[in-house]
């Protein structure tokens, strides 16, 4: 171990994470250039390198654009990743009143404190963390989906039967195209560019930048408010209100890594999940979406211990957690790395090499985020709007281009994102349809997998409902679904009595 730390500790190696870490923050900041792009951009520079370095270099890279989309949700409402959705939530609030270079320094923090639990989480325990993701089947998998739709009454904001609507209209638009269980083709219209469904980024840019654009266009207010004098980077009030949300800090960060323990799960889940628990044991729930300080530390604290949690199954079992996952996964094997239960034993000093240096990365981040952070800020609310909407324009139709160089990505992003500008004038948000599109195909892949162990088991009633986890995550959305209705109750029955004294 103190070889693998002193190894990780090299010059060359601290290099490489300081480069990964920079190159991951500007592309992750960039709406449609994802985490598994600038992954996979960067794969074939590492295999001259020795395994660890370029695993180093793969996980900097990796950290770096997850913590990258928090700018573009923060400053421009558009979540840079899928993983910065809940983000946008309070982010772009916050920096609406001008306090958007706090929030991008919460943000940072945040994101460092749960990147380093992840990571701890990885160097510790993972073999046991590994065979919790064995438990999970299709049904498992199907209910977590299921889990994940009932957060939409946290995205409503308070309007919830819109919500459900733009809820049923994502699951919609994620059935378009080829099946994921049985490859059946539905509701192309004929159309063979429609067979690979509604791509993910797109989507993304579409539903969440587009409408910011055409406001921005539209009205005359400024884009953001710039805090009067210039507040810098406000390190030290970041720091105050994290001690004063710490309990929520940790909570957020344990949630991340668990959920990035589960294969196909990721930091949008887990972001949604941990800004759902934040909201749920607030003491002024009515905050969020208006911009909550917790909010941004529970959604940046847990989609960025996704990272360490979501390396657990890729080492241990060989089963990627997230896109990029398998990409280093892919990358390993070209080393002639073998992952398995084996690598901690057999591949020890490489393996707890990456390990240490993606803790250093973390730490790396702080620095390198803070610099980053500001200068964006800064620029953002001092460019005027006549120069800044069409750099934004250029950005995002390039973003969709770039996803698998296709024209129609950016057609498609375009036509979702003026509905999106419609749909926002009558109250419908932008988060209950992306998160229907994202949990659509999980839901359905686990519930026509589910259904047919079931039925060849000849007992579909029990598969679904007696397997234990199943049951906890039932009672988790239960608890969901129910606890705004008793808070409410609790809310009025409080304020009655109020009134009667």
């Amino acid at each position: 171990m103190i070889d693998a730390l002193l190894s990780a500790a090299t010059p060359f190696n601290l290099m490489l994470a300081l480069i990964g870490v920079v190159l991951g923050t500007v592309i992750g900041a960039l709406p449609g250039l994802s985490a598994t792009m600038a992954v996979a951009v960067l794969v074939p520079f590492t295999f001259t390198m020795d395994p660890a370095s370029g695993l180093i270099a793969l996980g900097a890279v990796y950290t770096g654009a997850i913590y990258g989309g928090a700018y573009a949700s923060i400053l421009v409402n558009t979540p840079g990743t899928p993983a910065a959705i809940a983000t946008a939530l309070d982010g772009f609030p916050m920096a609406k009143r001008g306090d958007g270079d706090l929030a991008v320094t919460i943000s940072c923090f945040a994101s460092a404190f749960g990147g380093l639990v992840g990571a701890l989480a990885l160097l510790i325990v993972a073999p046991p963390l590994a065979t919790i993701a064995l438990k999970f089947g299709p049904v498992e998998y199907f209910w977590l989906a299921i889990f994940g739709l009932s957060l939409i009454a946290v995205l409503s904001k308070g309007a919830t039967l819109k919500g459900l609507i733009g809820g049923f209209l994502g699951l919609g638009l994620s059935t378009i195209g080829s099946a994921v269980v049985g490859g059946d083709v539905r509701y192309t219209f004929g159309n063979p560019v429609m067979l690979g469904g509604i791509h993910i980024i797109p989507a993304l840019i579409g539903l969440y930048c587009v409408p910011v654009l055409l406001n921005m266009v539209a009205t005359q207010d400024p884009h953001i408010e710039r805090a009067a004098g210039g507040k810098g980077a406000r390190v030290g009030e970041a720091l105050g209100l994290m001690w004063r949300s710490k309990f929520n800090l940790v909570r957020s960060s344990v949630i991340g890594t668990v959920v990035g323990i589960l294969p196909a799960a990721g930091g949008a889940v887990a972001g949604l999940v941990a800004y759902s628990e934040a909201q749920r044991t607030s003491k002024q729930p009515n905050e969020f979406g208006k911009g909550a300080v917790d909010g941004v530390i529970a959604s940046e604290s847990a989609n960025s211990a996704t990272v360490g949690g979501g390396f657990v199954p890729t080492l241990v079992l060989g089963i990627p957690g997230t896109p990029p996952d398998a990409i280093i996964l892919g990358a390993l094997m070209v080393q002639g790395i073998r992952v398995g239960p084996q690598l901690f034993a057999e591949q020890a000093s490489t393996v707890y090499t990456f390990i240490f240096g993606l803790l250093f990365a973390t730490i790396l981040m702080i620095p390198v985020g803070l610099l980053i952070g500001r200068t964006a800020f800064r620029t953002i609310s001092s460019i005027p709007k006549a120069v800044l909407a069409p750099a934004i324009g250029v950005l995002i139709m390039i973003g969709s281009f770039a996803v698998e160089q296709n024209a129609t990505h950016v057609v498609m992003m375009v036509a979702l994102g003026a509905f999106a500008w419609v749909a926002l004038k009558y109250g419908f948000e932008a988060s209950p349809i992306v998160l229907g599109l994202i949990l659509g195909p999980i839901a359905e892949q686990g519930f026509v997998q589910g259904y047919l162990i079931g039925n060849a088991a000849g007992n579909i009633w029990g598969e679904f409902f007696t397997r234990p986890i199943s049951i906890a995550i039932i009672a988790f959305t239960m608890l969901t679904l129910l606890w705004p209705v008793w808070t409410g109750r609790k809310g009025r029955a409080l304020k009655g009595a109020l009134q009667n004294e």
